[in-house]
């Protein structure tokens, strides 16, 4: 009789989006408890040196490091669009990158696969051009590197078709519409805060592949990466609990082919 297949699951935050003398978020905190970690790379947010920081301590304590691509808005925290011709935007994308995995390969580790930041990520969903440019991007880069969006997105599609490895993501803390996108931060429902409902929406992406919508509608989104963002108030307990949520319904917490 064969032993029964372990379920796993990743569990990743946004980290490194500190610059300069600005911090934000526990990012010591986090890399004691997520998988992976989505590193800014410098147009959204982080600097070099947080950047280096962030990898060295994500190699020390055995945690994935992701490259969070964004547009070229720092002040904006990469959370407006920018219409940017695809090609430019590739350019950008890649520069990035290439400049956190030579950081990270500094620190004994290297990126191991990428997520676009907030406009860009909620653009790939739709955006066949934007999509198309994370995709041009990572070939140009490693095509080996798995590519996270939101599930059925514009992204995932072009990963697929280009034979790149598509994650479909699932976010514990954000709403849900019908539809299956990511309700805008700017209405009612965005955000979930309670530790205790994050935690049990969590488990029910990792391990029934649904989530519930703002309408309460119960949409099928099998998932392989779970988000909690790190830039919410009480993030270090949210994750904390949605972990331990998870290995309790007897899931393994770990890293994309880990």
């Amino acid at each position: 009789m064969s032993a029964p297949v372990t379920r796993r699951i990743d569990l990743n935050a946004d980290l490194g989006e500190g610059f300069g003398v600005w911090r934000l978020g526990d990012d010591d905190a986090l890399l004691g408890i997520v998988s992976s970690a989505n590193v800014a790379c410098g147009f959204h947010a982080g600097d070099p040196s947080t950047m280096r920081r962030v990898c060295a301590r994500a190699a020390a304590g055995g945690v994935a490091v992701g490259a969070q691509v964004s547009y070229r808005d720092l002040a904006g925290f990469g959370r407006r669009f920018l219409d940017v011709e695809p090609a430019e935007l590739a350019d950008d994308l890649l520069y990035q990158l290439a400049a956190l995995d030579g950081i990270a390969r500094t620190t004994g580790g290297r990126v191991s696969y990428v997520k676009p930041h907030g406009a860009l990520y909620n653009a790939a969903v739709t955006h066949e051009g934007h999509a198309r440019a994370v995709v041009d991007a990572v070939l140009a880069f490693d095509r080996r590197l798995p590519v996270l969006g939101l599930p059925g997105s514009a992204l995932l599609r072009a990963a697929e078709a280009a034979g790149m490895r598509p994650v479909a993501e699932g976010f514990a803390d954000r709403g849900y519409t019908a539809e299956g996108t990511l309700v805008p931060r700017t209405q009612p429902g965005a955000l979930v805060h309670e530790p205790a409902v994050v935690a049990a929406r969590a488990v029910r992406m990792a391990a029934d592949g649904v989530v519930e919508t703002v309408d309460g509608t119960a949409l099928l989104m099998p998932v392989e990466s779970i988000c909690v963002h790190g830039d919410t108030p009480g993030a270090v307990e949210l994750a904390r609990t949605v972990r331990t949520a998870l290995e309790s319904a007897g899931l393994t917490v770990t890293a994309l082919g880990g």
